[in-house]
């Protein structure tokens, strides 16, 4: 026992040591933290290591003192015994009498060790178990007083959702009645998309509800998807090629003219123009022209809207999108409809969002931000309802304004995390490891100058997440090509980076 104390109090003078070096080295903040609740779990397990070998020793003493007592009135037994037996063949009995006497001796030891065992496994289990209960509700009591402590945007995403939701389907229904007979593109029911659908926003107000919808061919029109930019690693761009296709033999061809086969003078004559004429140019779908149509249209279908009944309409400016915002006087809502052409039957697009600050009205980028959503849906299906996840991306996000560092970095490093570390460990009790992962894993890409893709090359996806085979088998590229290639970028990043992690630390160790 007395080498058992001290082998204790020199582990834990050893823990004390590495925790005051660490310091002196000026170990992160997160990993300091998580060390003094190592600390603290270390002296619970000592003390009570110490406890149980105690009340171990007081259990040998007592089954030694009766051991000892029943073995000397043993020895009584056994001399009265052999005086009342004279008579008799003293050898035979005195041999038979110790026979029975080291057989019951014998089987009194089995059984006091037999249960010993068994009752130094049943403690330790029990122990085990405390310690781990002990464990999750220190863990538990950290991440309660961390989300305490972190200042959360009053947001209902999930109403601004289904408001927008319930807005776009009504749109639809008078796109299809409008747009049955003409040679526009034919718009599909919006797909919400970005981060508010996704469930999380870095803005505190004025939140963006994204849409996509998607765009097919009208009759006698075909579209091609052209690989606009081959040459470029970071960047796939393409364009959206509009082609003719003859109507002739087809049912109605006694109410539409083939644009193929039938004179111009005849087409201008009875039909409308084809789509070539409207929306694009040099035969290639131009992103703002369908801008400025889409506005056209949202301003015309509005007063036909039930939503018109209470809520007013402001068309905001916008050249590849069509953005306005509704409110009621309490209320608004910011939406932002995009549009774009599906890939095969795939959850990629080339949409018209753009990528850079100027891209040309006939360039349509690959966008994969309905593989992304379809991610985050897939997540809250696996998640329990106390996940924390979508908190963790919204912390650091939220970190982030002013730096250079863009939420999308964020937002794909989260999405790698959730691929690899199981949904169940981003409750409460692991809220404080979660955040460390995401801080060192932006350390980690920023040192390394490389974040890879998460969708491009990435063959872990979930399988009702569907991506064409050139996405899905591709190589993927790397977010941080800028650090890579420019010395003063990544300069620059490690300079942000340490900002970042000193306002987290401000945060949340609860400085003002």
């Amino acid at each position: 026992m007395e080498m058992r104390a001290r082998y204790l109090e020199w582990e834990r003078i050893r823990l004390e040591q590495e925790v005051e070096q660490l310091t002196l080295k000026q170990v992160q903040p997160l990993q300091v933290l998580a060390i003094a609740l190592l600390l603290v779990l270390a002296l619970v397990l000592l003390l009570m290591g110490c406890k149980r070998s105690l009340r171990r020793e007081e259990y040998e003493e007592e089954n030694y003192g009766a051991n000892e007592e029943e073995v000397r009135n043993g020895d009584a037994h056994e001399e009265v015994d052999v005086g009342n037996a004279e008579e008799e063949d003293d050898a035979n009995r005195e041999e038979d009498g110790n026979v029975q006497e080291d057989g019951n001796v014998a089987a009194n030891g089995e059984d006091n060790i037999e249960n010993e065992v068994v009752n130094e496994a049943a403690n330790a289990e029990n122990n085990d178990l405390t310690i781990a209960v002990r464990e999750n509700d220190l863990a538990d009591n950290v991440g309660r007083i961390l989300l305490e402590r972190i200042q959360w945007p009053v947001q209902d995403l999930q109403k601004g959702c289904e408001w927008t939701t319930n807005l776009m389907d009504n749109y639809a229904l008078y796109f299809g009645h409008i747009l049955s007979n003409s040679f526009y593109p034919v718009l599909q029911r919006a797909i919400g998309v970005g981060s508010a659908f996704e469930g999380w926003s870095p803005r505190e107000q004025d939140v963006v509800y994204q849409v996509l919808i998607p765009m097919t061919p009208p009759r006698g029109h075909s579209f091609h998807l052209e690989l606009d930019s081959a040459e470029q690693r970071h960047v796939r761009n393409f364009r959206v090629r509009v082609q003719l296709e003859c109507t002739c033999t087809e049912e109605q061809g006694e109410i539409m003219l083939c644009f193929l086969h039938h004179p111009e003078e005849e087409l201008r004559r009875n039909q409308d123009p084809s789509l070539l004429d409207t929306l694009c140019t040099d035969s290639y779908l131009d992103v703002e022209k369908t801008a400025r149509w889409f506005y056209q249209l949202v301003r015309a279908i509005w007063p036909a809207l039930p939503q018109s009944q209470n809520w007013h309409l402001m068309l905001l400016p916008s050249r590849r999108s069509c953005q306005f915002k509704v409110s009621n006087g309490r209320e608004s809502f910011r939406i932002e409809m995009l549009f774009g052409v599906r890939r095969g039957d795939s959850d990629v697009f080339v949409s018209s969002q753009p990528r850079e600050a100027h891209t040309q009205s006939t360039t349509w980028p690959e966008t994969y931000t309905v593989a992304e959503t379809e991610f985050f849906k897939h997540v809250a299906k696996q998640a329990p309802p106390d996940s924390l996840h979508l908190k963790c991306l919204q912390f650091f996000t939220r970190l982030l304004l002013g730096l250079g560092f863009s939420t999308y970095t964020i937002k794909t490093i989260v999405m790698h995390l959730l691929n690899v570390v199981p949904v169940s460990q981003w409750r409460r009790r692991d809220f404080l490891q979660r955040l460390m992962d995401i801080s060192e894993s932006l350390w980690l890409c920023v040192q390394a100058k490389c974040l890879n893709h998460f969708i491009v090359g990435n063959q872990r996806l979930p399988q009702d997440i569907r991506l064409p085979p050139d996405v899905q088998m591709g190589q993927t590229y790397n977010l941080f090509h800028r650090l890579a290639e420019d010395s003063a970028a990544h300069t620059q990043a490690i300079s942000e980076y340490r900002v970042l992690r000193k306002w987290c630390k401000r945060i949340l160790v609860g400085e003002h």
